[in-house]
């Protein structure tokens, strides 16, 4: 009961009452920006799946990535991502908010130092093992990580800049958290930001529901919110 009383609060409203989107992707313009598409997150052994696995389990997330990564590199559509790691110093931090405190606990994202790969791969810091044919092509942009939530303290912004990519489809981990706070900051920016609704998920927790609570925010602030069947058909229309 409590599961589909959730499920009818993420549908769209019979009666919307803000204006529809009128983005429109142009393949000069166009980037996709995936955040956290880490293991921490989205395999069932990350630190983190206990509180967020059943809301990404529910919206399919894992293979949603996959279907925008493969949508865009078939289309030659650009492809940055934004990941999260905490070296040993981000664990001196002074001061911390909630989750700040809860992930540092939790040993999320962790590395052993900015230049050290040493134990990255398949720990919970690395990417999900089947998005790496698509990030280990050469071409995918992974930029410097971001520390808190949004992109302010990594080179995201600055990459798509030099791109001459000022749209963007924006999707990833987790929904009220980093993506969220991605869209804010692009908008901000003057970015035209597109979040993938099912691409995204968040922890279901006492204190509330991460998921329901970005919806509301993305559907009141992204230019365009769509799920990933809409976008990959948007994509592969510009090929056409």
């Amino acid at each position: 009961m409590k599961r589909t009383m959730q499920n009818q609060m993420y549908a769209e409203p019979e009666k919307a009452t803000l204006p529809a989107s009128d983005m429109k992707l142009d393949l000069q313009r166009v980037a996709l920006v995936v955040v956290d598409p880490q293991n921490d997150f989205l395999h069932e052994k990350g630190v983190a799946w206990g509180v967020v696995g059943e809301s990404v389990t529910e919206h399919s997330v894992v293979q949603h990535l996959e279907e925008l990564f493969r949508a865009a590199k078939q289309t030659d559509i650009p492809v940055f991502i934004s990941p999260h790691y905490y070296y040993p110093h981000d664990h001196t931090w002074k001061f911390e908010g909630s989750l700040e405190k809860v992930m540092h606990s939790i040993a999320m994202f962790d590395r052993p130092g900015p230049l050290d790969t040493s134990n990255l791969q398949g720990s919970g810091a690395d990417f999900v093992e089947r998005y790496k044919p698509y990030l280990n092509d050469g071409k995918t942009v992974i930029t410097s990580p971001h520390k808190v939530y949004g992109p302010e303290q990594n080179d995201l912004v600055l990459q798509l800049r030099k791109q001459r990519r000022d749209q963007v489809i924006l999707a990833g981990m987790s929904a009220n958290l980093c993506v969220e706070s991605h869209m804010r900051a692009l908008l901000e920016a003057g970015f035209e930001v597109a979040v993938v609704k099912d691409a995204t998920a968040g922890a279901i927790i006492p204190e509330g529901d991460g998921y329901l609570a970005a919806l509301i925010n993305f559907r009141m602030i992204a230019n365009a919110v769509w799920s990933t069947s809409e976008t990959v058909e948007r994509i592969g229309g510009l090929a056409r």
